[in-house]
């Protein structure tokens, strides 16, 4: 992902039909291709008539959002929210052995919840707690503790000085085609293609102050 406007969708990190057959191909290249793709393209129309706007960072369009003109504020926080979330959920799986690598992730988590199986527990329990259209994650609060939090439709951590480690997508649109209406078979699949080092890389970067 560039910087600034033109905001542009990144290709997926692993083929199309990488993560089958926990995530199917064709929710792929629709939720990929299509949905974030469009989300890419309502910001780039609203940002095109604000000059002073295009050098903002995706991260400072969502965190400002609030002070901006009345009239773009909360497309802003749409679509830049779903651009944001969107890359951030398919950078956070993988189909490689290296996912497995939760690194300094793993204690933190252990000395949180307790066990592995408690912490899918608890994370699969807030998940379907979702009313609609939103997000469950795991963050780091201000004092590095690590919790699970939701966002409804395109809201973001990142705008209440939350740091995201892990994210999954509980729209319809991320798992109908394979899942139907079935959330939680849904959320048992993506339970095995979490990018584990990945998480771990974030999580470091967060108690390391970079």
């Amino acid at each position: 992902m560039n910087e600034h406007y033109p905001f542009v969708n990144p290709p997926l990190p692993y083929d199309y039909d990488g993560l089958e057959p926990y995530i199917d191909t064709k929710t792929m290249y629709i939720h990929h291709d299509r949905l974030l793709q469009a989300y890419v393209n309502n910001l780039n129309g609203i940002l095109k008539d604000y000059c002073e706007l295009q050098d903002w960072s995706l991260q400072k369009l969502i965190c400002y959002a609030d002070c901006l003109p009345k009239n773009i504020c909360q497309p802003i926080k749409n679509n830049a929210g779903g651009v944001y979330n969107h890359i951030f959920y398919f950078n956070g799986m993988s189909d490689l052995d290296s996912r497995c690598n939760a690194g300094m992730l793993y204690p933190a988590i252990l000395d949180t919840f307790h066990s592995m199986d408690q912490f899918f527990e608890e994370f699969k329990e807030k998940a379907l707690s979702v009313f609609g259209s939103g997000y469950a994650w795991l963050v780091l609060d201000e004092n590095f503790k690590l919790m699970f939090v939701t966002s409804a439709n395109q809201d973001t951590p990142i705008s209440k000085n939350l740091s995201p480690i892990l994210a999954i997508d509980v729209w319809e649109h991320a798992y109908f085609l394979k899942h139907y209406n079935q959330r939680a078979a849904y959320i048992e699949d993506w339970f095995q293609v979490i990018d584990w080092y990945r998480a771990s890389q974030l999580y470091q970067s967060c108690i390391s102050g970079c």
